[in-house]
């Protein structure tokens, strides 16, 4: 038995691929604001952020021939604004911690290392948004795209250009950092 999806044609989008300005104006406003935040998550910079904005529609409006339902048209735009944040990140060089093979077993050592209670380390969201925002860029990359966004690790090592290990690692030494960065009531 084969499955089938049936998505539903969004007639603002329709409208815009029929050439009609004032549904591009709408659309925008319909998905800025979350696609603005989206980027802003992860490349922690308010004009990065908002470059990323201007660009990811600009590509949305400009390739909307290609858009066939695959998914939805909020899916498709937030993969164009992740991708070109993580090229922002690359421009400004964010490094990730290669893991090789032999050193596997050390992801694993790091993981047990240390545990905190984190059901101790109840905050509120706006505080914990400005720990995370402290992070090294690799480390916020990969805990936003993963808690945030909700790729898992191998999602993630596809759009990073990384190793499924490295990921891990990453995410294991973010969250790490961001717990640290909590006890240390460095929040403010």
């Amino acid at each position: 038995m084969e499955l089938t999806a049936t998505t539903i044609r969004d007639e603002l989008v329709e409208r815009c691929k029929r050439g009609d300005s004032p549904a591009y104006q709408q659309l925008y406003q319909r998905y800025s604001k979350a696609m603005y935040n989206t980027s802003l998550r992860i490349v922690n910079n308010s004009a990065d952020a908002e470059d990323v904005l201007q660009e990811a529609f600009l590509d949305a409006f400009r390739s909307l021939h290609d858009f066939h339902y695959r998914s939805t048209f909020g899916a498709w735009l937030k993969k164009i604004v992740i991708n070109k944040s993580i090229n922002t990140l690359r421009k400004r060089r964010a490094h990730f911690v290669e893991i090789n093979e032999h050193n596997e077993d050390a992801v694993y050592a790091l993981a047990q290392e240390e545990t905190v209670n984190e059901e101790e380390m109840q905050y509120q969201v706006t505080e914990v948004k400005r720990a995370i925002q402290k992070l090294p860029d690799g480390y916020r990359t990969v805990l936003s795209l993963y808690l945030l966004e909700g790729y898992d690790h191998e999602e993630i090592a596809g759009i990073l250009s990384i190793s499924h290990n490295t990921v891990r690692t990453q995410y294991v030494r973010a969250k790490q950092k961001l717990l640290s960065i909590i006890k240390q009531g460095g929040l403010s």
